[in-house]
Protein backbone atom coordinates (compact mmCIF):
# COMPACT_ATOMS: atom_id res chain seq x y z
CA UNK A 1 0.00 0.00 0.00
CA UNK A 2 1.69 3.04 -1.28
CA UNK A 3 4.81 1.76 -0.45
CA UNK A 4 4.07 1.99 3.71
CA UNK A 5 6.86 -0.12 5.80
CA UNK A 6 4.06 -1.60 7.33
CA UNK A 7 1.00 -1.84 5.37
CA UNK A 8 -1.05 -3.75 7.44
CA UNK A 9 -1.63 -1.30 10.35
CA UNK A 10 -3.92 0.69 7.52
CA UNK A 11 -7.30 -0.66 6.01
CA UNK A 12 -9.68 0.52 3.31
CA UNK A 13 -12.91 1.95 3.95
CA UNK A 14 -13.57 -0.69 1.34
CA UNK A 15 -12.20 -3.37 3.93
CA UNK A 16 -14.49 -2.50 6.76
CA UNK A 17 -17.14 -2.18 4.70
CA UNK A 18 -16.56 -5.87 3.65
CA UNK A 19 -15.76 -6.81 7.36
CA UNK A 20 -18.70 -5.30 9.57
CA UNK A 21 -19.96 -8.76 10.13
CA UNK A 22 -17.04 -10.63 10.92
CA UNK A 23 -16.86 -11.47 14.34
CA UNK A 24 -13.28 -11.05 14.76
CA UNK A 25 -13.47 -7.73 14.08
CA UNK A 26 -14.29 -4.37 16.51
CA UNK A 27 -14.69 -1.51 14.79
CA UNK A 28 -14.19 1.51 17.28
CA UNK A 29 -15.10 5.60 16.94
CA UNK A 30 -12.86 8.48 18.65
CA UNK A 31 -13.55 11.90 17.52
CA UNK A 32 -12.51 15.07 18.62
CA UNK A 33 -16.31 16.25 18.74
CA UNK A 34 -17.32 13.28 21.00
CA UNK A 35 -21.37 14.64 19.57
CA UNK A 36 -20.35 12.87 16.33
CA UNK A 37 -20.56 9.20 16.68
CA UNK A 38 -24.28 9.97 17.95
CA UNK A 39 -25.68 11.73 14.68
CA UNK A 40 -24.10 8.58 12.92
CA UNK A 41 -21.65 5.71 12.77
CA UNK A 42 -20.45 2.70 11.27
CA UNK A 43 -22.74 -0.52 11.83
CA UNK A 44 -21.91 -1.68 14.36
CA UNK A 45 -18.86 0.40 15.66
CA UNK A 46 -18.73 0.86 19.27
CA UNK A 47 -17.58 4.86 20.85
CA UNK A 48 -14.60 5.66 23.43
CA UNK A 49 -14.82 9.14 24.57
CA UNK A 50 -11.32 10.68 24.41
CA UNK A 51 -12.54 12.45 27.56
CA UNK A 52 -13.37 10.14 29.32
CA UNK A 53 -12.46 6.64 28.01
CA UNK A 54 -8.86 7.05 26.98
CA UNK A 55 -7.14 8.80 29.84
CA UNK A 56 -7.05 8.96 33.40
CA UNK A 57 -9.30 12.04 34.47
CA UNK A 58 -7.57 12.44 37.68
CA UNK A 59 -4.10 11.82 36.95
CA UNK A 60 -3.69 13.64 33.86
CA UNK A 61 -2.09 10.75 32.05
CA UNK A 62 -3.11 7.85 29.75
CA UNK A 63 -4.89 4.98 31.04
CA UNK A 64 -3.09 2.74 33.18
CA UNK A 65 -2.69 -1.07 32.62
CA UNK A 66 -5.64 -2.23 34.61
CA UNK A 67 -7.91 0.97 33.20
CA UNK A 68 -6.82 -0.31 29.48
CA UNK A 69 -8.04 -3.82 29.97
CA UNK A 70 -11.55 -2.58 31.37
CA UNK A 71 -12.02 -0.71 28.60
CA UNK A 72 -11.29 -3.82 26.21
CA UNK A 73 -13.72 -6.10 28.64
CA UNK A 74 -16.24 -3.83 28.31
CA UNK A 75 -15.86 -3.00 24.37
CA UNK A 76 -16.36 -6.88 24.26
CA UNK A 77 -12.34 -6.67 22.40
CA UNK A 78 -10.18 -9.93 23.60
CA UNK A 79 -6.23 -10.35 22.64
CA UNK A 80 -6.97 -12.01 19.17
CA UNK A 81 -9.50 -9.61 18.19
CA UNK A 82 -8.33 -7.53 15.22
CA UNK A 83 -9.24 -3.62 16.17
CA UNK A 84 -10.55 -0.72 13.59
CA UNK A 85 -10.12 2.30 14.83
CA UNK A 86 -11.53 5.77 12.49
CA UNK A 87 -12.65 9.40 13.81
CA UNK A 88 -12.98 12.53 12.86
CA UNK A 89 -10.24 15.15 11.91
CA UNK A 90 -8.45 12.25 9.74
CA UNK A 91 -8.14 10.48 12.62
CA UNK A 92 -6.46 12.62 15.18
CA UNK A 93 -7.78 10.66 18.38
CA UNK A 94 -8.28 6.86 16.67
CA UNK A 95 -4.45 7.46 16.31
CA UNK A 96 -4.18 8.34 20.09
CA UNK A 97 -6.11 5.37 20.65
CA UNK A 98 -3.98 3.28 18.04
CA UNK A 99 -0.65 4.54 20.50
CA UNK A 100 -2.24 3.44 24.12
CA UNK A 101 -3.33 0.34 22.25
CA UNK A 102 0.63 -0.48 21.03
CA UNK A 103 1.74 0.70 24.52
CA UNK A 104 -0.34 -2.35 25.99
CA UNK A 105 0.91 -4.87 23.49
CA UNK A 106 -2.00 -5.27 21.36
CA UNK A 107 -1.00 -6.89 18.49
CA UNK A 108 -3.66 -6.21 15.61
CA UNK A 109 -4.76 -2.51 15.73
CA UNK A 110 -5.13 -0.32 12.21
CA UNK A 111 -6.42 2.53 11.27
CA UNK A 112 -9.28 3.02 8.45
CA UNK A 113 -7.51 4.98 6.11
CA UNK A 114 -9.71 8.32 5.69
CA UNK A 115 -11.39 8.24 8.69
CA UNK A 116 -14.91 9.58 9.28
CA UNK A 117 -14.32 11.92 6.81
CA UNK A 118 -14.09 9.30 3.88
CA UNK A 119 -16.50 6.97 4.76
CA UNK A 120 -19.21 9.64 4.71
CA UNK A 121 -17.73 11.44 1.36
CA UNK A 122 -18.31 7.87 -0.05
CA UNK A 123 -22.16 7.92 0.90
CA UNK A 124 -21.43 4.61 2.79
CA UNK A 125 -24.21 3.44 5.58
CA UNK A 126 -24.23 5.45 9.11
CA UNK A 127 -26.43 4.29 11.62
CA UNK A 128 -28.08 5.25 15.31
CA UNK A 129 -27.96 1.79 16.49
CA UNK A 130 -25.44 1.03 19.47
CA UNK A 131 -24.18 -2.38 19.34
CA UNK A 132 -24.88 -5.14 21.96
CA UNK A 133 -21.51 -6.51 22.87
CA UNK A 134 -20.15 -9.02 25.05
CA UNK A 135 -17.94 -8.78 27.54
CA UNK A 136 -14.61 -10.17 27.34
CA UNK A 137 -10.88 -11.55 29.63
CA UNK A 138 -8.98 -9.04 28.11
CA UNK A 139 -5.42 -9.35 29.50
CA UNK A 140 -2.89 -6.53 28.70
CA UNK A 141 0.93 -6.58 28.25
CA UNK A 142 2.97 -4.45 30.50
CA UNK A 143 3.32 -0.73 29.25
CA UNK A 144 5.98 -0.63 26.73
CA UNK A 145 7.48 2.79 27.59
CA UNK A 146 10.04 3.06 24.35
CA UNK A 147 7.15 4.44 22.92
CA UNK A 148 6.60 7.32 25.28
CA UNK A 149 8.75 10.19 25.59
CA UNK A 150 8.96 12.11 29.26
CA UNK A 151 9.60 15.33 30.42
CA UNK A 152 13.64 14.36 31.55
CA UNK A 153 13.80 12.70 27.65
CA UNK A 154 12.10 15.87 26.55
CA UNK A 155 14.77 18.24 28.61
CA UNK A 156 17.94 15.92 27.81
CA UNK A 157 16.96 16.15 23.61
CA UNK A 158 17.37 20.13 24.09
CA UNK A 159 20.34 19.99 26.02
CA UNK A 160 22.38 17.63 24.15
CA UNK A 161 20.26 17.29 21.02
CA UNK A 162 20.26 13.18 21.36
CA UNK A 163 16.49 13.23 19.70
CA UNK A 164 14.76 15.08 16.91
CA UNK A 165 11.63 17.22 18.53
CA UNK A 166 8.69 17.38 15.76
CA UNK A 167 5.91 19.69 16.49
CA UNK A 168 3.03 19.02 15.32
CA UNK A 169 0.98 21.23 15.64
CA UNK A 170 -0.13 25.02 13.70
CA UNK A 171 2.22 27.26 12.25
CA UNK A 172 0.44 29.85 14.09
CA UNK A 173 0.34 27.62 17.66
CA UNK A 174 3.96 26.86 17.00
CA UNK A 175 4.77 30.72 16.78
CA UNK A 176 3.05 31.43 20.27
CA UNK A 177 0.34 33.46 18.19
CA UNK A 178 -2.23 31.54 19.68
CA UNK A 179 -2.45 28.74 22.61
CA UNK A 180 -4.53 26.48 21.25
CA UNK A 181 -7.08 25.64 18.57
CA UNK A 182 -9.96 27.40 18.40
CA UNK A 183 -12.62 25.71 20.74
CA UNK A 184 -10.15 23.56 22.26
CA UNK A 185 -9.28 24.74 26.29
CA UNK A 186 -6.49 22.42 27.26
CA UNK A 187 -3.97 25.76 27.51
CA UNK A 188 -0.69 26.97 28.71
CA UNK A 189 0.70 29.88 30.43
CA UNK A 190 2.89 30.80 27.03
CA UNK A 191 3.05 30.59 23.84
CA UNK A 192 5.61 29.51 21.55
CA UNK A 193 7.56 25.82 20.97
CA UNK A 194 10.50 23.61 22.53
CA UNK A 195 13.62 25.04 21.52
CA UNK A 196 15.35 23.09 18.48
CA UNK A 197 12.16 21.93 17.45
CA UNK A 198 11.17 21.50 14.00
CA UNK A 199 7.46 22.53 12.95
CA UNK A 200 5.59 19.98 10.56
CA UNK A 201 2.02 19.99 10.83
CA UNK A 202 0.82 16.98 11.51
CA UNK A 203 -1.73 17.67 8.66
CA UNK A 204 0.97 17.57 5.86
CA UNK A 205 0.32 13.64 6.21
CA UNK A 206 -2.81 13.79 4.73
CA UNK A 207 -4.37 14.23 0.88
CA UNK A 208 -7.63 15.84 0.58
CA UNK A 209 -9.68 12.67 1.56
CA UNK A 210 -8.59 12.34 4.72
CA UNK A 211 -6.24 9.83 3.54
CA UNK A 212 -1.95 9.69 3.93
CA UNK A 213 0.07 10.71 1.08
CA UNK A 214 2.23 8.08 -0.30
CA UNK A 215 5.55 6.56 1.64
CA UNK A 216 7.66 8.99 -1.22
CA UNK A 217 5.39 11.81 -0.91
CA UNK A 218 5.90 11.88 3.35
CA UNK A 219 9.67 11.21 3.11
CA UNK A 220 9.90 14.27 0.97
CA UNK A 221 7.83 16.30 3.22
CA UNK A 222 10.05 14.96 6.74
CA UNK A 223 13.54 15.01 4.88
CA UNK A 224 13.19 18.43 4.03
CA UNK A 225 13.08 19.14 7.52
CA UNK A 226 15.99 17.03 8.72
CA UNK A 227 13.39 14.30 9.69
CA UNK A 228 14.93 10.99 7.94
CA UNK A 229 15.04 8.68 10.55
CA UNK A 230 19.00 8.94 11.37
CA UNK A 231 17.94 10.46 15.01
CA UNK A 232 15.51 9.14 17.50
CA UNK A 233 12.24 11.11 17.37
CA UNK A 234 10.29 12.40 19.62
CA UNK A 235 6.90 14.32 18.28
CA UNK A 236 4.62 16.66 20.47
CA UNK A 237 1.71 19.00 20.27
CA UNK A 238 -0.95 20.29 22.56
CA UNK A 239 -1.78 17.22 24.63
CA UNK A 240 -0.65 14.60 22.56
CA UNK A 241 -3.05 13.32 19.87
CA UNK A 242 -1.77 15.02 16.90
CA UNK A 243 1.26 14.41 17.47
CA UNK A 244 0.52 10.62 17.74
CA UNK A 245 -0.63 10.61 14.38
CA UNK A 246 2.91 11.93 13.49
CA UNK A 247 4.02 9.20 15.56
CA UNK A 248 2.35 6.64 13.33
CA UNK A 249 3.35 8.28 9.97
CA UNK A 250 7.05 8.47 11.19
CA UNK A 251 6.81 5.08 12.96
CA UNK A 252 5.02 2.51 10.54
CA UNK A 253 4.34 4.49 7.26
CA UNK A 254 7.80 5.18 7.05
CA UNK A 255 9.30 2.62 9.19
CA UNK A 256 11.79 5.28 11.62
CA UNK A 257 13.05 2.85 14.37
CA UNK A 258 12.97 4.77 17.43
CA UNK A 259 10.09 7.26 17.27
CA UNK A 260 8.10 8.41 20.66
CA UNK A 261 5.13 10.69 21.56
CA UNK A 262 5.59 13.23 24.08
CA UNK A 263 1.82 13.24 25.41
CA UNK A 264 2.78 16.03 27.90
CA UNK A 265 3.28 17.96 25.17
CA UNK A 266 2.60 21.88 24.97
CA UNK A 267 0.56 21.40 27.81
CA UNK A 268 2.87 20.58 30.03
CA UNK A 269 6.27 22.24 28.64
CA UNK A 270 4.53 25.50 28.01
CA UNK A 271 3.59 25.67 31.61
CA UNK A 272 6.62 24.41 33.46
CA UNK A 273 8.42 27.04 35.87
CA UNK A 274 12.30 27.67 34.44
CA UNK A 275 12.11 25.98 31.25
CA UNK A 276 13.32 27.58 28.16
CA UNK A 277 10.94 28.21 24.82
CA UNK A 278 10.82 29.80 21.86
CA UNK A 279 8.79 31.76 19.92
CA UNK A 280 8.58 32.86 16.29
CA UNK A 281 9.31 30.74 12.77
CA UNK A 282 11.69 27.94 12.91
CA UNK A 283 15.15 29.20 12.86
Amino acid sequence: MSGYAHPETLVSTDWVAQHLDDPNVRIVEVDVDTSAYEQGHIRGAIAWSWKTDLCDVVRRDILSKEQFEELMRRSGIRNDTTIVLYGDNNNWFAAWAFWQAKIYGHKDVRLMNGGRKKWIAEGRELTLQTPQVERSDYEASEPDLSLRAFLPEVRAAVERGSATLVDVRSPAEFTGEILAPPGLPETCQRGGHIPGARNIPWAEACNEDGTFKTAEELRKIYGARGVDGAKPVITYCRIGERSSHTWFVLRYLLGFGEVKNYDGSWTEWGNLVGVPIERGPAS
